[in-house]
């Protein structure tokens, strides 16, 4: 049995001491630092996420009863983290320009201008479709197609049916496509 399932299935003591934290940190930050960039997109603050992520761990980890994986509570911990800094770029996005600049900074390395640029472009169209979409839906999609979990992962994660995940991911490609036609439509 690995470290991360032996720590997935352990409990976390009721005092949790820095060198636990300091273990869920080194046994995991890799994969919470993974999801905070793939929900938070190319121009999310990765870095200061996966801070917070681990500062709410640090604050709530004696009370965690171990009813869930390891991983469960860290991905809630990490969605609800993203979440809410989304919610805080939006705001200051509308205050400041808008949509039509979501997504402006994107840096995407390429061998040449014009295919950095249209990578570029492709990721912004992509990322502010993903932002139109309801979250649930959102989430799952990326889970998906670009963390390449599975449709049990994801349910597990979630804590949700399979059978859900099989939805949200249905309405999540129809809501993808409706919104990048929007946005090419100039809508």
């Amino acid at each position: 049995m690995s470290a991360s399932q032996q720590l997935d299935r352990v409990p976390v003591t009721v005092q949790a001491a820095p060198a636990q934290i300091e273990a869920i940190y080194r046994e995991h930050g890799a994969t919470v630092a993974r999801w905070v960039l793939r929900l938070g997109g190319p121009r999310f603050d990765a870095e200061d996420a996966v801070q917070e992520v681990f500062a709410v761990v640090a604050e709530r980890v004696s009370g965690f009863r171990g009813d869930a994986k390891l991983t469960t509570w860290l991905y809630g911990i990490t969605e609800n983290v993203v979440n809410e800094q989304r919610r805080r770029a939006r705001v200051r996005r509308w205050f400041s320009g808008g949509d039509a600049e979501a997504g402006a900074n994107v840096q995407t390395p390429g061998p040449s201008l014009v295919e950095t640029m249209e990578q570029r472009q492709a990721t912004q169209l992509l990322y502010r479709a993903l932002d139109r979409m309801r979250e649930p839906y959102r989430t799952a999609l990326i889970l998906f197609e670009l963390e390449e979990l599975s449709g049990e992962q994801i349910a597990q994660l979630k804590q949700v049916k399979i059978a859900t995940v099989w939805v949200w991911l249905h309405r999540a490609r129809t809501q993808l496509a409706r919104h990048i036609a929007d946005l090419a439509e100039g809508n």
